[in-house]
């Protein structure tokens, strides 16, 4: 029996040693090449195809095992490179030490001086330009000033303030849209025709983006133009009227031309002017094992805002579209923006070292039960709408169209949502076991990370959704307050999701500056329930450092998390906080490596705190309104305030015990916003006739940061007025 077993070991290993070579060679992909201008059906080196060309050929490859390398340059595409089922198991490629572009861009050139100091380029038939990028940077279109509700004020048909605000003289009125912002909404309509003072506007945009469609949730109803909340216009842009400031541009539909203002040194006779005109770059239907690396997603567009479809913002950069609709009160019938590149249905899709750069959408879209797929190391910057959606709006889908599995790591993601500024950096809707981990989200209008979806709706109170982790991330300066995006936060929550874990993020300025007591670090918003948030780092924030402020958000847990600040007690039945270190303004070694350790190259910069002199002071006010003593604007705490009763020169106060060098105060105004034109006054002496004063005019913020450079033992805060002084937080650094 050894014997034989012996020979057959032995044939065994001969057998092997002779396959090597062959397997090795087996292994190797077969490699197709592509060009930017490409042809044929060789697909070689010497005679790259197109990218069209490429795909056919790798479907006539036996085994499937195909790399499609793409050589340096721009790829045209004026219509989407499409990969189905029979182009699974492709890999596709930036050749070695290559560039490749996939642009969805029109050139506009030919362009002529006007003696107002603008230049006019024709506009080709089919291309409406939306955005204009001037060699590479993005031009604004003309835009006015904000038209308060007193004079704009909008109603479900239309809005009063065309001759106040000089539209009913503009020469072409109806190329121009209002845009406007109510909380987390965003609005995009075109003006259809003005009349006397009346515009009204296309449909159904503007039916879209008023009430009692019954087609949105409830709560939508006060976030409407036509609702209570509806404060403004914020601009009207795109009329030749309102182009005065370098760097704007304006399309003219009749005469098919766009005008531009040059910035300094632009030469419009030298530079490149590129508008999106395709809408998709690459589609991936249908499609399992196909990778996508190294490649960049240039200059696609996003049609329906330009059409009388509008923009309708719903919530996250989703819309209402459509005239009729079936009633939809959790957001299930919502549409995605288009995006440079769209995941249907795709299994084990990886993309990878991908570049989504000045897009007129969004970056990506994994939908229709994409499973098992990944986005990863990657660069998003200068998008109008969101860097990543994944996933869909359907509580309970089929199991082939639910979305599970799903990872999006280790990716960049900066100044998205230039246009739409309700869209968020990374959005994800009814998905299991999706993760978000190691990504850096900087520099965004609107909340960073969205995970689900529904509200507290009867139809998605139970759904698909469960295990998701959101991890590890680096999310500052979101939120940003100029962009007027209220009610979110750097990490925001929809339903009921067992076993969701939101941990090791670092959060640093979310909106920061604030002009309302909103804007969150982690937001467990309507009926997120299941939710651990554990071992976050989350400083500066306008507002809370975790909400959970609906009492149907059940059984979250909230510990282990660092934070300058405090909160309220988690709302929902069976949640609680625990273990936290709140109120800090030194941040821990612990902290610190928490934060430095998260983001997508793990050495990101980490803000640390300031030493607070105000926090062992003595508080005093002119008067006390109930029990908002003066003391809790020196607790720690920016969700508790003090506050004054009205009165003339009402003032603030904190005594720091002894004259220290200052060198700045931060001025949290309470929850109700009710500070507003005061002195900020430092002096050495209790009875301040040394001291030194800064005027503020109008509310302070949430904060409002004074530079001072002084020595000073007291620290005032005095209404030069009549009124009331209430703060949630005064911080005084040395």
């Amino acid at each position: 029996m050894r014997t034989a077993t012996a020979a057959l070991v032995t044939a065994a290993t001969l057998a092997l040693a002779s396959l090597p070579a062959t397997a090795e060679a087996a292994a190797a992909p077969k490699v197709l090449y592509a060009a930017p201008h490409g042809s044929g059906d060789a697909c070689t080196a010497g005679r790259p195809c197109s990218v069209t060309g490429a795909r056919d050929a790798a479907r006539a490859v036996s085994g499937r095992d195909v790399r499609v390398e793409l050589a340096d340059g721009t790829y045209a595409l004026r219509t989407p490179l499409t990969l189905g089922p029979d182009d699974s198991g492709v890999t596709w490629s930036a050749a070695p030490g290559a560039d490749p572009v996939l642009s969805g861009g029109r050139a506009l050139t030919g362009w002529s001086a006007n003696a107002d100091g603008t230049w006019s380029a024709k506009v080709p038939d089919g291309v409406t330009p939306r955005q204009l990028f001037v060699d590479g940077e993005r031009a604004v279109r003309a835009r006015g000033a904000s038209c308060a509700a007193a004079v704009c004020d909008a109603t479900k048909t239309g809005m009063t303030g065309a001759e106040k605000t000089g539209i009913a003289d503009w020469a072409r009125p109806t190329d121009a849209e209002a845009v406007i912002r109510v909380r987390w909404r965003n609005y995009h309509c075109r003006i259809a025709s003005v009349s006397g003072d009346l515009m009204t506007f296309a449909q159904p945009c503007w039916t879209n983006s008023a009430s009692g469609t019954d087609r949105t949730g409830p709560a939508w109803d006060s976030t409407t133009v036509d609702s209570s909340r509806y404060a403004k216009v914020a601009f009207f842009e795109n009329a030749p009227e309102l182009l005065d400031r370098p760097g704007e541009f304006v399309w003219d539909s009749a005469a098919r031309t766009v005008t531009y203002l040059p910035r300094a040194g632009e030469n419009p006779r030298r530079f490149h002017a590129v508008t999106p005109v395709t809408e998709n770059l690459l589609v991936v239907d249908g499609a399992h094992d196909v990778r996508v690396t190294g490649l960049t997603f240039a200059y696609a567009a996003y049609r329906q805002p330009s059409t009388d479809e509008g923009y309708a913002g719903t919530q996250a950069g989703l819309t209402l579209t459509g005239a009729t609709g079936p009633v939809d009160h959790a957001g299930r019938f919502y549409t995605k923006p288009a995006a440079a590149l769209t995941v249907r249905g795709g299994r084990h899709v990886v993309v990878d070292h991908a570049v989504f750069t000045r897009l007129g959408g969004a970056g990506a879209v994994f939908e229709h039960g994409t499973q098992d797929s990944t986005l990863t190391r990657s660069r998003f910057t200068d998008l109008s709408s969101g860097a990543a959606y994944i996933g869909d709006t359907e509580p309970q889908p089929e199991p082939a169209l639910a979305g599970a599995r799903n990872t999006v790591s280790y990716n960049t993601v900066r100044r998205t949502g230039a246009e739409y500024t309700d869209a968020v950096g990374i959005w994800a809707g009814y998905e299991a076991q999706t993760v978000i981990d190691h990504n850096t989200l900087d520099d965004l209008p609107y909340s960073a990370v969205s995970v689900g979806w529904g509200w507290n709706q009867p139809e998605a109170q139970r759904s698909v959704l469960r295990d998701n982790r959101i991890t590890n991330n680096r999310i500052t300066n979101v939120m940003r307050v100029e962009h007027e995006q209220h009610d979110g936060g750097a990490i925001y929550t929809q339903g009921a999701q067992p076993g969701t874990v939101i941990s090791g993020n670092y959060i640093n300025r979310s909106a920061y500056g604030n002009t309302e007591r909103d804007g969150n670090g982690v937001y467990l918003d309507e009926q997120s329930s299941h939710i651990a948030v554990t071992g976050n780092v989350i400083t500066r924030v306008g507002y809370k450092w975790v909400s959970n402020w609906a009492d149907y958000g059940i059984d979250n847990h909230a510990t282990g998390n660092w934070t300058d600040t405090d909160a309220p007690a988690l709302a929902g039945t069976g949640s609680t906080m625990s273990d936290n270190r709140t109120r800090l303004d030194t941040l821990p070694a612990e902290a610190l490596e928490v934060a430095e350790a998260a983001g997508a190259d793990g050495r990101g910069r980490v803000e640390q705190l300031r030493p607070d002199l105000a926090r062992t002071g003595t508080a005093t006010q002119s008067t006390t309104d109930g029990t908002n003593a003066a003391a809790r604007a020196v607790d720690g705490d920016t969700s508790t305030d003090s506050r004054t009763l009205a009165g003339a020169g009402a003032w603030w106060q904190v005594d720091l015990g002894a004259a220290h060098h200052l060198g700045q105060v931060e001025i949290w105004n309470d929850t109700s916003m009710t500070t507003a034109d005061f002195d900020v006054q430092l002096a050495t002496d209790a009875d301040f006739t040394d001291a030194t004063t800064v005027h503020v005019t109008g509310k302070a913020l949430r904060p409002t940061v004074l530079d001072t450079d002084t020595q000073a033992r007291y620290v005032r805060v005095r209404l030069t007025g009549t009124g009331r002084v209430g703060l949630a937080h005064v911080l005084v650094h040395p």
